[in-house]
């Protein structure tokens, strides 16, 4: 009888030992879940970043995607055989103190099939700069997890085909350039995981603004409050030791720019939604601001009774004609049921410059939008600061509320927004603007609808009130 509760006893704590050593098991599990950490995970494209404060739990996520990826045990992609990625860090020293600290925490040590070192002694890893680690995956085989850092050049990151790379922290130009390079050949995943300390670099541009459109990038923001692991007096006490400008960078992961964002209360998270079937009775202006060498920027407006703005679609390219730039506008309005004026003629406010006439051309580029079907008022108010003001109201009013909504698929005028910054003499940088501009046109010209009560049962009215209780979660 002994003997048996002693076999009992022992089973029970090798399970106990055996479970304490698979923190991945653990992670996100229990009643303090980070939920931004799973959508991190859940998404499938191909270059994904985390711009986060300290301490908001990003250097976890992008490790445990690395121990996912090479367990061959991710939760929510499958993921076949054996793979082999870098981890790449600032400097050795951070990797050993960061991201190798990281992955050998959830690395149960059974799972770990040898370990090559670049400096220090491998039966304590933990103490020394590892070169790669061989991990045994479910498949029976090894994978390689290999450690890089930014101090070895670009010409240490040539030459391997690799199935992922984590970025722990924002890599140099050059060598992000290098390792996508590596994806190439397996169709490999890129992930970073980083506090955006050095202002407007080509993170900004290339994956925050993804100024191309990249289908393949995704990111998220992470803050203090995100992380349920984070203390009320623990937060108190690091804001206050930080600057202003420090706290948005420390604190949300935000951007950080000598000149500040114009429309700074712009929030992807509730401003930005998915398109839907818009009624054809909230139809308002089409608003355009031309440019032929420039980009001409065409959106849709639409607002409610309630006087929310939606803007539900757009039109922008650049070096194209004007009946170039009319066929596209039309064949929106085509696809809208659009409404037209008592001419027949789409109706639209434009910048008053066109009016002017070119050398180049006998007409003004209202002249030739007139002939080609859409006919434009310039009658609009140019004042910038009146704008800009009027703007500022609807993306957030002073008590919270939020009037202006953007369809998701209106690329371009969220990445102006998020691109709009304030120069050095009290105006907005002039640069990638043309939808700013004619955002400010509408606005500044349009009037509120009259109210009309809506028939609570349909889906339009179901969409409204979803969307009121999207704004409060964000209030």
């Amino acid at each position: 009888m002994y003997e048996v509760v002693r076999k009992i006893l022992d089973i029970e704590r090798e399970q106990k030992i055996r479970l304490n050593n698979n923190k991945l098991r653990l992670y996100n599990s229990g009643d303090k879940v980070h939920l931004k950490q799973i959508e991190f995970h859940k998404t499938d494209k191909k270059n994904r970043w985390v711009f986060g404060g300290n301490r908001s739990g990003k250097t976890e996520c992008g490790a445990v995607e690395v121990v996912y990826t090479a367990r061959g045990c991710h939760p929510y992609r499958k993921i076949q055989g054996a793979t082999e990625g870098w981890v790449v860090s600032l400097t050795s020293q951070v990797q050993r103190d960061v991201a190798q600290k990281k992955i050998l925490y959830y690395l149960n040590p059974d799972w770990i099939a040898g370990i090559v070192m670049s400096s220090g002694r491998k039966d304590s890893p933990q103490n020394g700069i590892i070169d790669y680690i061989l991990v045994r995956n479910v498949f029976g085989s090894l994978s390689r997890i290999g450690f890089k850092n930014q101090e070895q050049g670009r010409e240490k990151f040539q030459g391997t085909s690799l199935d992922y790379v984590w970025f722990d922290e924002e890599p140099v130009l050059d060598i992000y350039i290098e390792c996508k390079m590596r994806l190439l050949d397996r169709n490999g995943y890129m992930w970073g995981t980083m506090t955006p300390l050095k202002g407007l670099t080509f993170i900004y541009t290339d994956i925050y603004l993804n100024e191309k459109n990249d289908p393949n990038i995704w990111y998220e923001f992470m803050q203090w409050d995100d992380n349920p692991y984070i203390s009320v007096e623990a937060k108190k006490m690091l804001e206050s030791s930080l600057s202003s400008d420090e706290l948005r960078a420390r604190k949300y992961g935000e951007f950080m720019s000598f000149g500040g964002l114009v429309y700074s209360e712009f929030d992807e998270r509730v401003n930005v939604i998915e398109p839907f079937d818009v009624p054809t009775d909230w139809y308002d202006l089409v608003s355009i601001d031309p440019g032929l060498k420039n980009p001409l920027s065409c959106h849709f407006y639409a607002r409610d009774y309630d006087g929310n703005v939606y803007v539900v679609a757009e039109h922008y390219e650049s070096d194209k004609p004007i009946d170039y730039h009319a066929k596209k506008i039309l064949e929106i309005a085509d696809r809208l049921n659009w409404h037209r004026g008592f001419n027949g003629k789409l109706q639209a406010l434009i910048d008053s410059a066109a009016n002017q006439r070119t050398l180049a051309s006998e007409k003004s580029v209202t002249m030739l939008f007139d002939e080609l079907g859409i006919s434009c008022n310039t009658d609009v108010n140019k004042d910038l600061f009146s704008g800009i003001n009027k703007v500022k109201s609807y993306i957030r009013t002073n008590d919270g509320k939020r009037h202006l909504f953007i369809f998701k698929s209106c690329v371009n005028m969220i990445r102006e927004i998020k691109g709009y910054f304030w120069g050095n003499d009290d105006a907005p940088i002039k640069k990638d603007d043309h939808a700013m501009d004619e955002l400010r046109y509408y606005l500044m010209f349009s009037k509120l609808k009259v109210k009309k009560v809506e028939d609570n049962s349909t889906e339009i009215s179901r969409h409204k009130a979803r969307l009121i209780n999207r704004l409060k979660k964000y209030e």
